[in-house]
């Protein structure tokens, strides 16, 4: 009989491409992965993974031991479902991932899912790339996107829209104000695509007017938190997302430009898959935040210019 964490570090080897990753994803020593699968190898008497100073590749035998062990585990994965479903409580590990952006609205909101539920365990991968669910066994994963994912095998739950908005610090102002729709492309400008030495911004306002503007920033960068120390401390004029540009306005260190325009709104929704069954934490978790986002995205929207959608809210 095999160890089955044996199993679990050999298939998070393979799946992330190497030691190095398996041993970030896990937040287990590479040593003790690498000593582990080695005494695996030992035991079964092949060789599951060629190693050099560069690269590895996994055998021929490997690559089917690893589709045995990704079975293996989530048969184990299933078992356990089946035991917490029948428990009362939600308790163990929920994974969930967002983008870096939403943090500010997530942190306000986490506290009394933590209070109230003292047996789960939560681990949150902040990221701007899109997440495959099944490969990196993610439980539920909120996306900030014009549409909805057209994954049939993903569950979609709303919580609400988000706009960006114009912000730039009263330093940046007074050096380069005031600004217009015609003069945005003659200061430094802020941008969340990256490579994208010269930009567009696809503004709206409350009428329906659609206005195209051309800048070429001189900083670009697809986490948000950059953007916004870079236009608090008046590098650029950013397109901040209203959770994060708000915090800015009601400190002082923003200051809204050219309010009555903003981007188009964008969907906030949460993903997830009960391939296994839902485990009662995961689902705890999905209607805390159904319950308590949008509360807090709509404070976050308190001291933003008001827009025809912002009272289209819904769960």
């Amino acid at each position: 009989m095999q160890d089955l964490n044996d199993l679990a570090l050999y298939a998070a080897v393979v799946r992330h491409k190497g030691f190095t990753a398996a041993a970030n994803a896990l937040s287990v020593p590479k040593s003790k992965i690498s000593k582990r699968i080695a005494a695996l190898e030992e035991q079964l008497g092949v060789r599951l993974i060629e190693r050099s100073t560069r690269k590895l590749s996994i055998t021929d035998i490997g690559q089917s031991f690893y589709e045995r062990c990704e079975a293996v585990l989530s048969g184990v994965e299933a078992a356990e479902a089946v035991v917490a479903v029948a428990k009362a409580e939600p308790s163990g590990m929920v994974r969930m991932a967002m983008p870096p952006g939403f943090a500010p609205a997530v942190s306000d909101v986490l506290p009394s899912f933590m209070k109230r539920y003292p047996q789960v365990r939560l681990s949150i991968l902040t990221t701007g790339r899109p997440v495959d669910l099944i490969e990196e066994r993610i439980d539920v994963a909120l996306r900030v996107r014009d549409g909805y994912d057209t994954d049939q095998s993903l569950i979609v739950r709303r919580f609400g829209g988000t706009r960006r908005y114009l912000a730039a610090s009263p330093d940046f102002l007074e050096r380069f104000g005031p600004i217009d729709l015609d003069t945005i492309g003659r200061v430094p400008t802020l941008s969340m695509q990256e490579n994208d030495i010269r930009a567009i911004w696809t503004l709206y306002n409350a009428e329906g007017a659609v206005h195209d503007v051309a800048h070429s920033p001189v900083l670009m960068c697809s986490d948000f938190s950059v953007l916004e120390r870079a236009a608090t401390t008046g590098v650029g004029l950013g397109l901040l997302p209203d959770i994060i540009a708000e915090r800015g306005f009601r400190a002082g260190a923003l200051s809204p430009v050219l309010p009555d325009w903003s981007s188009a709104e964008s969907t906030v929704h949460a993903v997830f898959t009960a391939r296994h069954g839902m485990l009662p934490a995961v689902r705890a978790l999905i209607d805390h935040l159904a319950e308590n986002l949008p509360r807090s995205m709509l404070r976050c929207k308190e001291i933003m210019p008001k827009t025809p959608s912002d009272s289209n809210w819904s769960i």
